[in-house]
C-alpha cells in the first residue's frame, strides 16, 4: 500500500479522516443502484437466492457477470453509478475539509469497487480530496463484463472473507508514521454506517472519533459495546445524520489547538 507523494512528511497532516463510500458519502448502496441499469430493473431468484452470509463479494461476481449476459453496458453501469446523490450535506463538509486541507488527510475505505467509487468522486469532482482508495479491485475486460475481485484475504471472524477494514487501517497507519519520519497522526476520524464499519473502530484511541450513521447498523453495534464491551471501544463516538454534524464537531477539535 502507498500513499501518494504530495501526503509525505513535508505534510504532516494532523488529522487522518477514513470515509466508507456505500450509505456514508453516497445516499444509498452503489451495488442497488446499478442493479436499476438492469433491463428488468430486479435479479432472478436463482441469483439472489445464491448469496451467502458473508461473501457479498462472490454474489456481485456474479451479479455483474448476469448483467453483462443481459446486455447492460458500461456506459448504462456509469450513467447508474453517476446519478446516485450525495449524503445530504457531505460535499459541505469535503468543501470544509478540502478548506483545511494542511490538517487533514483523507482516505476511502469501501466494500464497493474502484470502479463504482472512482467514477462517482470524478463525476462529483471531488477525486483529488483523497489519498488513497481501499476497495475492492473492479475493471472492465474485453468482453465488456465489470469483473470484480476481493481486496484480500485475512482471519477476522467478524468481518467478510474479502475485506477486514481493520486490518487496512491499521497497516495504514503504520505505513504513514513511517513515512512521516514516527509521527503519528494526533487524531483518526472514521465515518460509516454499516456493520463492518463497527471493526475498524476498535482500533481508534481514546482521542480519535467514530462518526455513525445515526441508527444505521454501526451504531447501534457501537452503542451496544459502549454497554456492555468498554474495554473493546476506546474511541469517542458522534452519531451524524448529515455532513453537518460532521462539520460542526470537526470545527470544535479545530478550535481546541
Amino acid at each position: 500500500m502507498t500513499a501518494s507523494s504530495d501526503c509525505g512528511p513535508e505534510a504532516m497532516h494532523r488529522f487522518l479522516v477514513l470515509f466508507d463510500f456505500d450509505d456514508t458519502i453516497i445516499a444509498e448502496s452503489s451495488d442497488n443502484a446499478v442493479q436499476r441499469a438492469s433491463p428488468d430493473l430486479q435479479f432472478p431468484l436463482w441469483l439472489t437466492s445464491s448469496y451467502r452470509e458473508g461473501y457479498y463479494n462472490e454474489f456481485m461476481q456474479k451479479v455483474l457477470a448476469y448483467m453483462a449476459e443481459q446486455g447492460v453496458s458500461k456506459d448504462s453501469i456509469q450513467a447508474a453509478i453517476e446519478g446516485i446523490p450525495p449524503n445530504r450535506g457531505f460535499l459541505d463538509l469535503f468543501q470544509f475539509l478540502q478548506s483545511h486541507k494542511q490538517y487533514f488527510e483523507m482516505v476511502v475505505v469501501s466494500d464497493a469497487n474502484m470502479y463504482f467509487i472512482e467514477s462517482w468522486l470524478k463525476h462529483e469532482g471531488v477525486r483529488h480530496l483523497f489519498t488513497k482508495v481501499f476497495t475492492n479491485p473492479a475493471s472492465f475486460d474485453d468482453t465488456g463484463r465489470l469483473v470484480l475481485r476481493p481486496f484480500h484475504s485475512h482471519s477476522c471472524a467478524r468481518c467478510p472473507s474479502n475485506m477486514c477494514k481493520q486490518v487496512i487501517l491499521r497497516e495504514y497507519l503504520s505505513l504513514r508514521q513511517k513515512e512521516r519520519g514516527g509521527t503519528p497522526f494526533e487524531r483518526v476520524f472514521y465515518v460509516g454506517d454499516g456493520a463492518n464499519d463497527m471493526c475498524p473502530c476498535l482500533a481508534l484511541g481514546p482521542h480519535d472519533t467514530a462518526f455513525s450513521r445515526r441508527n444505521f447498523p454501526m451504531h447501534e453495534l457501537l452503542e451496544e459495546m459502549q454497554k456492555s464491551q468498554t474495554e473493546m471501544f476506546k474511541a469517542n463516538m458522534v452519531p451524524w445524520v448529515s455532513g453537518e454534524d460532521i462539520v460542526n464537531c470537526l470545527k470544535k477539535i479545530m478550535e481546541e489547538r
